[in-house]
């Protein structure tokens, strides 16, 4: 049975993409030193999403959360699962998932980052999961309290209480997100601190973020999401046809020229719920790794670009047209990938004719 397994339940935006890409280019590494990823990083989404029960689940996943439990259960050592979703986990949710890993020691990581930051990430990582409401909406619905699954899935303070209760306060960890500027080996060290993961057993290389979209990319993202109507509705659709050719082949590659923020007349608003936030973690039982004053934002009263609403239409146009010529760049490479494989194909075949003819030849002669 595993001895200790680690879930890393969120949050979303927090280096996740990074780090899960270190641990899974390295699972054979990491498996060598005692330390088990079971299945794959699409296996813990599927996982999750069997546990949480979405709506959105992909009817084709295999991978149950009652399966991935079963392979904790068969390692001897340390176990690792990671998916950002699982903070959105509910009480009963949360709780069947750590009863289910017994009777190993069961540990709960969640990462953390300052508010100025995680809001205008989560409201694009929204438009590319097919939403289509304004960054104006999406502040105005988490202010007002009408978006309730931002604070749950996305401060620390909450995913914690929901999650980190179920175990004793020893096995709760709560790493802060560096500021922007630090080092880019920081994260990753603080996940290996709590993981138990020696020095040099993985190998980090260049951070892989999962890269940001500008203002006038993600707005024409958005009018993409409006005009699709019915069309991809799901999940799994979505990312196979829109997030594949649209956002990641041509709209991330764009440079990214107006940066998302959030403007200064949220700043106080925005400056209070981080004292809040800061003063609900230092109460809380758990080990801190990082400094909870990286989670109080820096330039909040910075002259912000203009939101996504407010660009001109030549902007959005002119982001339109670009996405144009990189989708069509973009259909040329798949062109000549498919025309390449067809050659290829078409000469084992040759090969392999020519080959029956000679054998066949030989047999005669």
């Amino acid at each position: 049975m595993a001895k200790r397994v680690f879930l890393h339940i969120g949050a979303p935006k927090t280096g996740s993409t990074f780090v899960q890409n270190v641990l899974f280019q390295n699972r054979s590494a990491l498996k060598r030193a005692g330390i088990l990823l079971p299945g794959s990083a699409s296996a813990h989404d599927q996982a999750m999403t069997d546990l949480r029960e979405v709506t959105w689940r992909d009817p084709a996943a295999t991978w149950t959360w009652d399966r991935l439990a079963a392979k904790a259960a068969g390692w001897h050592g340390d176990v690792v699962i990671s998916n950002e979703a699982l903070g959105g986990a509910t009480p009963a949710q949360a709780a069947r998932a750590v009863s289910s890993l017994a009777p190993a020691e069961v540990h709960i990581v969640v990462a953390t980052r300052d508010l100025w930051r995680t809001f205008p990430s989560m409201w694009q990582q929204s438009i590319r999961s097919r939403n289509i409401w304004t960054f104006e909406a999406f502040l105005s619905a988490v202010e007002q309290g009408r978006f309730e699954t931002f604070w749950e899935m996305h401060t620390g303070n909450r995913m914690l209480r929901r999650w980190g209760d179920l175990v004793p306060a020893a096995h709760r960890h709560l790493i802060t997100v560096p500021p922007a500027g630090a080092p880019h080996g920081t994260l990753w060290q603080r996940f290996a601190r709590v993981l138990g993961i020696p020095d040099g057993v993985c190998e980090i290389g260049e951070p892989t973020a999962n890269t940001s979209l500008g203002a006038a990319e993600t707005e024409v993202l958005r009018r993409v999401n409006q005009a699709l109507g019915d069309r991809y509705p799901h999940r799994t659709p979505y990312q196979k046809v829109v997030q594949r050719h649209l956002v990641n082949a041509v709209l991330r590659k764009s440079g990214n020229t107006v940066p998302l923020r959030v403007g200064p007349d949220r700043a106080e608003w925005v400056l209070d719920l981080a004292e809040q936030q800061i003063k609900e973690l230092a109460e809380y039982p758990c080990d801190i790794v990082g400094d909870l004053s990286e989670l109080r934002p820096a330039g909040v009263r910075e002259a912000p670009g203009p939101a996504p609403a407010e660009l001109g239409d030549s902007q959005v146009l002119a982001a339109a047209i670009e996405a144009i010529i990189g989708m069509l760049g973009h259909a040329e490479s798949l062109g000549d990938r498919v025309d390449h494989s067809y050659e290829q194909r078409f000469q084992r075949l040759t090969e392999r004719a020519t080959g029956k003819v000679k054998r066949t030849l030989r047999l005669r002669g």
